[in-house]
This record gives structure tokens, sequence and C-alpha cells, in this order.
């Protein structure tokens, strides 16, 4: 379970993701003149630490961008060329925002919801009166036990006049490519994680998972 405080952000998510995501390597040919913010999910660190957050984000010309991202209260050692900002949060104070890709928390939480069949974070507000509805879900489409993650690795495929650029993910035995650019026609694979939101009713193929 993921909990939201009603907080201020600055930057707010939308303008560090404004600053950040037009000079990544992943958008492809999309234009990223303008940014509208469809929604997010979240995934639960266990040990309650770390925030986990994707977003979906649509683009100028109707991409939709896939941006996960991480929030933690000190920084992530060794991590620094994956740090996207920080900002400060009026309620828990600095935090520290990353390309979720490159951080072991993100990648065992993606990996296990995969392999297990699980699902996004349920979400408690710390200040009900401020609760929202919950309109995107994201479901994996495995049935196996929590796998092992040990050091991570991330890369990016693609260029800049390509679509569909992806992040590939590696950590011992697990080969995780994330979707960057969503094609909401993908054909889906046998171990995979795909989601629905505003907009999108059927299932769109969002990540999926090699073993081996």
């Amino acid at each position: 379970m993921a909990l939201i405080h009603s907080a201020q952000l600055n930057p707010s998510k939308i303008e560090l993701l404004s600053a950040w995501v037009p000079g990544q390597p992943w958008v492809g040919s999309a234009d990223t003149s303008s940014l509208e913010h469809i929604d997010a999910y979240r995934f639960d660190d266990p040990d309650g630490e770390v925030g986990i957050e994707t977003h979906l984000l649509r683009t100028a010309d109707g991409a939709v961008l896939q941006i996960p991202l991480t929030y933690r209260g000190a920084p992530l050692v060794g991590a620094e060329a994956f740090l996207v900002s920080t900002m400060d949060h009026s309620v828990l104070g600095q935090r520290w925002v990353y390309d979720a890709c490159c951080d072991p928390v993100y990648v065992r939480a993606l990996a296990t919801t995969i392999v297990t069949g699980g699902t996004e974070a349920a979400l408690e507000f710390a200040d009900p009166g401020n609760a929202r509805e919950v309109t995107t879900h994201v479901l994996g489409s495995g049935s196996g036990d929590v796998p092992s993650i040990g050091a991570v690795n991330c890369s990016t495929a693609g260029s800049a006049t390509t679509m569909g650029s992806a992040t590939t993910i590696t950590s011992g035995m697990l080969e995780l490519t994330v979707f960057r650019v969503i094609d909401a026609g993908a054909e889906l694979g046998e171990l995979t994680l795909t989601g629905t939101w505003p907009g999108q009713a059927e299932r769109a193929l969002l990540a999926s998972l090699q073993i081996g």
C-alpha cells in the first residue's frame, strides 16, 4: 500500500517531468514540445522507504510516454547519472528523484509484479478528504515466485528518429524491458505488465520480462 500525503511540491511533478523528459533519448520522434499528464500508478516498497510512481504523459503529437520515477529521502549511492532532480516536499522534506529503471527498488517491484501476477499498489491517503479514484490499473501475467534481484544495469535502445524506444534492465538472470513510448497494439508476450488508463480501455503492453 502506498501512502499519499497532501503536500506542496517544489517543483511540481509535471514541472520536473517537462524539464527532464525532452532531453531523454527514449522519446524517439515524439513531439515533447508540450506534455499532458494522463495519470500515474504506484508500486509498493516493502520497506516503506522509497516512493515508486510511474507517470503516463501524452505528447503534443499524441504519443503516450511511460516514465517510472523513485522518490528517496537521501541520495542513492552511485546513481548520480540517473538523478532526475531534487524536490521539496512540504511533509517529507527534500526528496531525490531518480529514473526508476536504474533503481533496484523499482526493478524488484516491477519484476515481482510481473512474475507473481500482481497489480498496482493500493493507495492510502493521509488526508481522506483528498482521496481520489484510481483510474490506471496494471496487471502482471505470471503466477510464480518472487525473483531475486541483485545489481542492476540499464540501457536505452532507440534513436531520435524512431518511435517505440525502450529501456532494458538486467539483473542476474533477469532481463526486463520497460517500454517508454507505448505502442497500444504491441503483441503481448508470456511474462508482461499490461495496463489500462483514461482513454486506453484495452490492455496495453508496458513492460516484459525474460528469465534465463
